[in-house]
């Protein structure tokens, strides 16, 4: 009886997000990321993920199934409202570092680096029949959580300790001084 008198719940593009969201966070605790989450939504991404102490801005999307194409599909741009407006606006290169598109029916996300997923349309269709004769390039990011360990392991080199002959060149630097006044130009 009580079952019959709950309503049926229609999802709107809000819910539909934070369901991605708490999946999203699901999946990088259970790789032992840390996950960081921004107060509010004005920043164009939606979660910060810690792999091993560097942080990866993390944009996440809600893909819905297109019944006559049988393609799931998201929008790739920036959706900003209130009350009375929704606008709409391409992503920029330094928003984010990924996109994470989840596909709630399969508990599936594609892991687009942010120059692949503001490299397509307006829109990104994800085919996940296996009808097709050859794949889709969305095919590549399916399930990429790699690629994120990938970005983490270049942002590490890229920061490591310098060469003796890096060092050589920073000690021919005069250090700074600061005056005995405490007052420099």
């Amino acid at each position: 009886m009580l079952f019959e008198q709950l309503e049926i719940i229609q999802m709107d593009t809000k819910l539909k997000g934070d369901i991605a969201e708490q999946a999203a966070v699901f999946h990088a605790v259970k790789r032992g990321w840390g996950v960081l989450k921004p107060i509010g939504d004005r920043l164009p991404y939606d979660l910060v993920f810690d792999v091993g102490g560097v942080l990866v801005k993390i944009q996440v999307k809600y893909a819905w199934f297109d019944s006559p194409s049988g393609n799931y599909v998201v929008d790739n741009r920036w959706t900003k409202t209130n009350r009375r407006l929704m606008v709409r606006e391409a992503y920029k290169q330094s928003d984010f570092d990924f996109a994470l598109v989840y596909i709630e029916n399969l508990d599936l996300f594609y892991v687009f680096p942010v120059d692949v997923f503001i490299g397509y349309g307006s829109e990104i269709h994800l085919v996940e029949a296996d009808k097709r004769q050859r794949k889709p390039r969305s095919a590549n990011y399916r399930d990429a959580w790699n690629l994120i360990l990938q970005k983490v392991l270049n942002c590490k080199t890229d920061t490591q300790s310098p060469t003796s002959d890096e060092q050589a060149v920073v000690s021919e630097i005069a250090p700074f001084r600061v005056p005995a006044n405490g007052i420099s130009i």
